[in-house]
Order: C-alpha cells, then sequence, then structure tokens
C-alpha cells in the first residue's frame, strides 16, 4: 500500500468519525418526544428528565397566576390522567381552560411537568361551526 493511499484512508476515517460524532451529539440534544398525558401518566418513571412535547387540554379553572409575576401552575388532561404544570413567561391569547396545548419540557421526579421557556402552544379554536352558513359579499 503505497504512502499516498494511506494518507487518504486516515483522512476518510477521520473525516467519517468526525461526522458520526456531530450527528450523535446534534440527534441526542435535539431528541424530543411528542407524548399525550395519559401516555406519559400510564409509566411516568419512564418519561423522567426527558424531552417532551406534551399533549393534552387545560383543566377548566385550574389555571393559577403568581401576583405580580408571569410564574403560571395549570392542570393539563386527557382521557382521565392530569399532570400538573408549571411554567414562566407569556402565554398565547388562546391559553384558557379547556384549550387544546402543546408543551415543550421535561417531567421531573415529583410528577410535575416543568415546562421551558416560550413552550406554551395553544391551538386555536375551529371557527367553522357546522350547520352555519357564510354569507354574501355584499349582501344585507
Amino acid at each position: 500500500m503505497s504512502h499516498k493511499t494511506a494518507k487518504i484512508g486516515a483522512t476518510g476515517l477521520v473525516l467519517a468519525l468526525a461526522f458520526g460524532g456531530l450527528m450523535y451529539s446534534t440527534l441526542s440534544e435535539g431528541t424530543e418526544y411528542y407524548k399525550h398525558v395519559d401516555e406519559v401518566m400510564a409509566n411516568p418513571q419512564n418519561w423522567e428528565g426527558k424531552r417532551l412535547q406534551l399533549h393534552g387540554f387545560v383543566v377548566n379553572g385550574s389555571i393559577g397566576r403568581k401576583n405580580d409575576s408571569l410564574e403560571y401552575r395549570f392542570d393539563v388532561h386527557q382521557n382521565g390522567k392530569v399532570i400538573r404544570a408549571y411554567y414562566t413567561g407569556i402565554v398565547p391569547d388562546t391559553f384558557k381552560g379547556d384549550a387544546e396545548v402543546v408543551l415543550k419540557g421535561q417531567l421531573s421526579s415529583d410528577g410535575a411537568f416543568h415546562v421551558d421557556k416560550d413552550g406554551v402552544m395553544a391551538k386555536c379554536p375551529s371557527k367553522y361551526e357546522p350547520g352555519t352558513t357564510l354569507g354574501t359579499p355584499g349582501a344585507e
């Protein structure tokens, strides 16, 4: 084997290892699981400390906010299972009781879900209601 072939092989090996290491570190940092509240609560120990996008509905009347702060506490439910969530930040206008939400954060060992900064996404309720008709523009 010539000296030139050995250099090319070593360079290729170094590049492959560097690329593999970069992919591993990027994917392990960015991995998030998308789970529903009932899936997580079926076995919460499996999800502690893992990055989650948690889907559910805000329990009506459960939203509490610390006076003069942006610290929120609320419950999220799905199929009879409930998780208490904590969030500090500005919530979307559509965030209210019964709102469908996706929360980004982590489940702690005490069973509470700690939402990341800007990690509350409240889905907009549909403006369409069955049985209604839209008016014709310009008609009165």
